[in-house]
């Protein structure tokens, strides 16, 4: 907090007074002759007020028997705008965040102008480079991405729901067990049950697709006990769920449904219907539905905070990918349409645009499956530069995407390690209190209503 003698500064010794302020419990003096050389600044503004509401637009709280004028903010950085005064010249350490750093002179009304040299091209340049990081945070994700924050409170508030239904903290438990793979020693058990047969699963599909496995009684049996269980794990969490609305709109659980849909929608048909082969298409829409078992793969996701992470960067990803997809097709176009007008009359497989568009493509995705290949110069030449391109091309988004992965990822253990310590908070806050000065006790009855705490010269 900064306070200034208002009568020091406007009576008969103003030009010899001292300026009292005190800035978060960082009390200090200044001469007005040292303010005066900076009538802009917000103290230098202070000498020119008349009154006592003209102070306190520009201060915070103005103390008439202390003499001290009062600014709530933060008396860590004090010490640089004090050293402004005595100087002339700002200066910052290189610890410090330079946009912290910058709001603070703004508010004193200091202008970057005065950094010294010394500090000035360092501070600059870290203030650049930090807008860089910012700009794809605030303008690639504002519109698509929610802070963990919010992630968090909308927890909190399924967390609360619990507390209104019958049996809520047993069904809360048991929701957190099932979501979670971190919350507690059952959910992990859980979490590699739940694996174990995801796996079981995909390898029990990879087998029947042997003939002579298609009628094994153990391969039919393990088919059997897989689509109960993920029919058991859909429905348990349904019934669990703090919000049914919310429950049908999660990717997770749209996941759970489609792993298990297909299963009963092909167990009708085989006894209502008959064989596949006598149901002609109908019979291959059935196959449809029993490929669609490879979707289980995906349930890996619920139980795995990189996979979640990879899916949620995919999704937010779609200005890179839809840069990366630009860049492609303007290169597959211009490539192919060299490669057509150099390999049209050679009978190389490049007679149509069509099937230089499909060559352009598996050149510039690097990927060469070496089909259809160019004969003449240009088109060699064509070649070369259609593969250069696209390494190029391909590389550009990666880095972004990378930072976005990272940023998920981070976002994703913040969010688990909330789940973890939400009831452990809610049990301490029950069993302890706060007393004067910090001290924790263990009475069930507060006797003071109010936190105090003192640090330094800082009194809250």
């Amino acid at each position: 907090f900064y306070c200034i003698d208002f009568y020091h500064l406007h009576g008969q010794d103003s030009d010899e007074g001292l300026v009292h302020v005190n800035v978060g419990g960082l009390k200090r003096s200044l001469c007005s002759s040292t303010l005066r050389k900076f009538p802009d600044t917000r103290l230098g503004k202070l000498l020119a007020c008349d009154s006592e509401e003209a102070i306190l637009q520009v201060c915070d709280d103005y103390d008439v028997q202390q003499k001290e004028f009062y600014f709530d903010r933060n008396p860590g950085l004090f010490p640089y705008v004090l050293h402004f005064y005595q100087t002339g010249k700002l200066h910052i350490m290189e610890e410090l965040c330079v946009f912290s750093f910058s709001q603070e002179i703004e508010y004193w009304g200091i202008n970057e102008f005065f950094l010294d040299s010394c500090c000035s091209y360092r501070y600059h340049d870290r203030k650049l480079e930090s807008s860089r990081h910012r700009s794809w945070d605030d303008e690639s994700e504002a519109s698509s991405i929610d802070t963990s924050v919010d992630e968090i409170s909308d927890l909190n508030k399924d967390m609360q729901h619990f507390q209104e239904v019958r049996y809520g903290n047993i069904r809360k438990c048991l929701w957190l067990t099932l979501e979670n793979p971190g919350y507690s020693i059952p959910s992990k058990l859980f979490s590699l049950l739940s694996i174990g047969v995801v796996l079981t699963s995909i390898a029990t599909m990879c087998i029947n697709s042997i003939p002579e496995y298609q009628v094994d009684a153990a391969t039919q049996a393990l088919e059997v006990f897989c689509s109960c269980w993920f029919t058991f794990e859909v429905v348990t969490r349904l019934l669990l769920a703090p919000n049914r609305k919310k429950f049908f709109h999660h990717p997770l659980n749209i996941i759970d449904m489609v792993s298990v849909v297909p299963i009963y929608i092909t167990l009708v048909f085989d006894t209502m219907v008959g064989s596949e082969s006598e149901l002609g298409n109908l019979g291959r829409l059935i196959q449809v539905f029993r490929l669609m078992r490879i979707f289980r793969v995906l349930k890996l996701a619920r139980h795995s905070t990189g996979l979640r992470s990879l899916g949620a960067t995919l999704r937010h990803s779609y200005r890179e990918v839809g840069i990366l997809l630009l860049y492609l097709a303007v290169g597959v176009s211009v490539f192919s349409g060299i490669a057509y007008t150099a390999e049209y009359e050679e009978d190389v497989g490049l007679d149509t645009i069509p099937a230089c568009w499909w060559w352009g493509t598996v050149s510039m995705t690097t990927v060469g499956y070496g089909d259809v290949v160019p004969v003449t110069v240009v088109g060699k030449l064509a070649a070369s530069g259609c593969i250069l391109g696209g390494t190029l091309v391909v590389a550009l988004p990666i880095t972004i995407i990378f930072n976005k992965f990272s940023h998920f990822y981070r976002r994703q253990k913040a969010l688990e390690a909330s789940v973890r310590n939400n009831n452990r908070k809610k049990m301490r806050m029950r069993m302890t209190r706060w007393c004067p000065r910090g001290v924790v006790t263990s009475d069930p009855v507060p006797t003071f209503p109010v936190l105090r705490l003192g640090v330094g010269n800082c009194g809250v």
